[in-house]
Formats: structure tokens, sequence, C-alpha cells
């Protein structure tokens, strides 16, 4: 494995091959901003028989139409807020929601277009999955896969351009600078046209650690048939719970192509990105970068780089398999569950302005903190039954100064709902001064997305918080 690019700082998501190849192919042909739209799926295919449908979007709507808020959160501009620049890749496309940059196309088709415009400024889009929860059923299997056609350019004229089909760990949400611990599945990757599909993994510390970062642990392959560019494809990614040692497997139209099992990483590792809530899913097309660029050898884009060629993604569907057996590395409770189990805080779904850290605390684990007003985390599907919660507890801790304090709420549905119960926390000396701490909240039943919100009048931090759980 070889790489022609410096170290990333660590933090950084940077999405690579394992492996260089050379990009020799001759110039494409003219730029055509207008390109045929290639044949769809009518709908996301039936299940195999034993899988069991999870989510899926096939992106049908009227041509034009952005894709479904329900299903995508799209990412603006050069990187997350408080994140690494340029998305931590080194691309120089600003993302949009822009319908000329990712809209659907009228037959079934998520189209992302990277344009260019008279200044030689890159516009493009990136697009993730509103869930973070993709993992497998306890002993079973989770499936991954998606129908895509990359952008058809190929030479000179596809210096630059990076399609990617591929899954974050759901921690990485909020925090920015927690990769690649957190995981990172590339089911798909492609640089400057080659007639390629890059599978890789990327786990562990960076750079170096046992994932070899920031390459990854990948492989590649020619798509069957015809080329990556001038067809769709199928692209899967699969999560075996069901054997032992657990594995990981990518394949494209049904061929496996690349496997890492359990037993190749450090069990630290291993728990580290496959015990959390799970994962999200992303589509993107990025614009030059690190990738590109030690691919070709040179900067990308080019002055040769055409713009308007699109990525077209038929369906993207998610599957499970088998389950229902004992799973040491299922999640805590947090991951939904009921509300009267010790819920852990770091294992929620979606945060802001909140980092993890490992605690001496007893039973050890993990919490969140550095909390400060107007943070917040969410934790879906907490089930408190038919009979009325009426407390809430939470294990805190806080090093803050003299005078600083603030409100620890709880929330339902809403981070912007009226608090059902609330406690105030100052000092209790020092940060992993640990502290249970009770409330009493209104008459809760039923099954909701719980929020923990913090609130106070300074910027302070103020507090941490290790685990939380309701009582009747």
């Amino acid at each position: 494995m070889a790489t022609t690019r410096s170290p990333a700082p660590p933090g950084r998501p940077v999405r690579r091959s394992a492996r260089l190849l050379a990009a020799g192919a001759a110039a494409a042909a003219v730029l055509a901003l207008a390109q045929p739209i290639a044949p769809a799926v009518a709908s996301v295919p039936p299940p195999d028989s034993g899988w069991t449908q999870v989510w899926a979007d096939d992106f049908t709507g009227s041509a034009g139409s952005l894709p479904s808020s329900s299903n995508w959160i799209f990412d603006i501009g050069h990187g997350y807020p408080g994140g690494p620049a340029n998305w931590g890749t080194g691309e120089i496309a600003y993302h949009t929601d822009n319908p000329a940059n990712v809209s659907v196309d009228g037959s079934g088709n998520l189209r992302i277009t990277p344009l260019r415009d008279g200044n030689g400024n890159w516009t493009s889009a990136r697009i993730e999955t509103r869930r973070g929860d993709f993992r497998p059923p306890a002993g079973g299997v989770l499936r991954i896969e998606g129908r895509v056609q990359m952008p058809n350019v190929t030479g000179n004229s596809a210096l630059g351009y990076w399609p990617a089909f591929w899954a974050l760990g759901s921690p990485y949400r909020g925090n920015y600078w927690n990769w690649p611990g957190i995981g990172e599945f590339d089911i798909m990757e492609n640089v400057n046209g080659i007639n390629s599909v890059w599978a890789v993994l990327h786990c562990g510390v960076a750079p170096g650690g046992p994932c070899n970062e920031n390459n990854g642990l990948g492989a590649s392959r020619a798509c069957p048939g015809s080329s990556c560019q001038s067809a769709f494809h199928t692209y899967r990614f699969e999560w075996d719970q069901s054997v032992s040692p657990n594995q990981l497997r990518w394949y494209v139209d049904g061929q496996q192509f690349h496997s890492i099992s359990q037993s190749q990483l450090p069990a630290d590792t291993w728990n580290q990105m496959t015990t959390h809530a799970g994962y999200f899913i992303l589509l993107n097309l990025a614009i030059g970068g690190a990738f590109p660029d030690g691919v070709a050898g040179r900067a990308t884009p080019v002055a040769e780089t055409v713009p308007g060629r699109p990525m077209l993604v038929d369906y993207v569907a998610v599957w499970s398999r088998g389950g229902g057996g004992t799973d040491p590395e299922e999640p805590p409770p947090g991951d939904g569950g009921s509300a009267y189990d010790r819920l852990q805080a770091e294992n929620f779904q979606q945060q802001s302005g909140l980092q993890t850290g490992g605690t001496t605390d007893a039973g050890g684990g993990s919490y969140v903190g550095w909390a400060a007003n107007g943070d917040w985390a969410r934790y879906d599907d907490i089930d408190f039954g038919s009979t009325p919660a009426r407390q809430f507890q939470a294990r805190v801790a806080s090093g803050a100064g003299g005078g600083v304090s603030g409100l620890v709420e709880v929330r339902l549905d809403s981070r912007t709902a009226a608090p059902i119960g609330s406690f105030a926390v100052g000092n209790t000396g020092g940060w992993e001064s640990w502290r249970t701490v009770p409330a009493n909240i209104a008459a809760t039943t039923g099954v909701h997305d719980v929020y923990l919100t913090f609130t106070s009048g300074q910027p302070a931090d103020f507090v941490n918080v290790n685990w939380f759980t309701f009582a009747r």
C-alpha cells in the first residue's frame, strides 16, 4: 500500500484507497453539461429470502425536486461547523442544496452534479441520512446497498472527480474530531474516472494505527461487465455478527471483493467502532482532495476537468437478517430501550456542542461533557411504559468555576419542547467528582425521543453527564 499524501491530523475523516492506481487514459471528448438519463429500477428490489427491509429511498419525485428532507440532511459549505476544513479531505467544492447540484430527475434517480462558475469556483452536494442507528440486530447481519452510476467522464476530463457512497459512526455527529475511531465504511469510492471501485475500512487512530491511516484497509477492482462510469452497478456492504469472529464484507454486483475479520483488529479498536448507536449513510460527489490528487500525482481538478457530469443513484436500501441472540457488543440502553434502565449518556443518536471522554466513575465507560448553554443530546425511542414515570436521575460532575452553574433539563420529542423536569448543578468538586442528582418530572408514559438540554446564564462549560434514568 502506497500513498503520496501527507498524514492528516487526528479526527480527520479522509476517505482514501489502500492502493493507488495510475490514471493513464486518453482525454475525454467535448464538455457536455446535459447527460442522458440512465435507466432506473422502478423501485427498491424486494428483499432476498431471510432479509427484512429496515430503510430505503428510491428517489421518486418530480424532476428538479430535492430528495426527501425526511430521509436526508443536506450538508452545506466546506465543512461541518467546528469541524475540519474542506470536510477533512482537501476537497474544494462548496456543497449546496441547490437543485442544480442535487435533485431527483423524475425517472427514479438522484443526481449529484458538480458545477463550475465563470470564476472557476466549484459547487457540488453531499447528503446524509437522518437516521444514524444502522447496525446489525444482535447476532444478525446488516446490509447497506445502493445502485449507482458513477459520473460518466474519463481521462483528463475526470481529474478531481470523487464520487462516494459510504457510512460514518453516529458519534461523529456533533464532535467531528473523533475520526477514525468511530468507524467509517466506504462502500463505493472512485476517483478521476478510473474504471474501479474502492472498498475501505477506516478505524483506530490517525496516522498509522491498526487501519493504516490515513489510507485505511481497502481493496479495489474493475466493475463487472460495463465500466463503472458507463452503467449502473450495485454496491453492497455487510456487517455480519452471526459468525465468530464477526466479519465486514464488500460486494459489487453480488461479487465479493473485500472482507475484514474482527480477528484482524485489536479488541478495543473493533469495540470502539461497533458498540456505539450505529451508522449514518452518505452520498457525495467531491471535487479535488487528497485521494484524487494522490492517484493523479498532481493537484486536481485541472484546466481540462469538465463540470456537469452527475453521479446517479437509483436507490439506497438497508436490510437486516437474523438476530435475536445474545450480542456482547450490542450498545447498552439508550439506543432505544426502557426508561427505567441506566441510559449511558454517550449513547446519543444526535447531539450538539458536547464531547465524550473516559471516566473513572464506578464501572468505567464514557461520559458526555463540556456541556454549556444551548448544548443538547437526543436519545431515540425510550419506552416509559403505561405507568407514568415521575422522577429523573442523572450522574453528573462539575469543575466549573465559582458562580458558574446551569440546568440539566429533560424534554420529549423536540429540543424546543417545554422541559418536563430539570435540576440545577454547580461545582461538585471536580470534573470527575460524580454525584447522582434527582428531579421530579411531569407524569410521562409511552415511547418518546428524549432530549437532555443544558441551559445557563453564562457561556462557560458547567457539567459532565455519565448516565441517567427515570423512576415511577
